[in-house]
């Protein structure tokens, strides 16, 4: 496996890091917090961590049983 590879930049007072690879990027007002945050981006990215439960999607407001996804051209959120 080949090295990752990273930009890290400064932007307006902020640490902005992005992994090459996967375009994912994360920010932290020092360095060792945009690297960190990256990591956990890119974790997320790559499909780490537990599924969402049933509980957690009640919790947050959702039913589980009448929750479907639809097109993102036909969401006001995105308008």
């Amino acid at each position: 496996m080949g090295a990752t590879q990273i930009r890290l930049e400064k932007d307006d007072g902020w640490w902005v890091a992005t992994d090459l690879a996967t375009g994912v990027a994360s920010q932290g007002r020092t360095r060792e917090d945009a690297l960190e945050n990256l990591d956990e981006a890119v974790d997320g990215y790559e499909g780490a961590g537990d599924p969402v439960t049933e509980g957690e999607l009640r919790e947050l407001g959702i039913d589980p049983k009448d929750n479907t996804s639809g097109s993102l051209d036909e969401s006001p959120i995105f308008e």
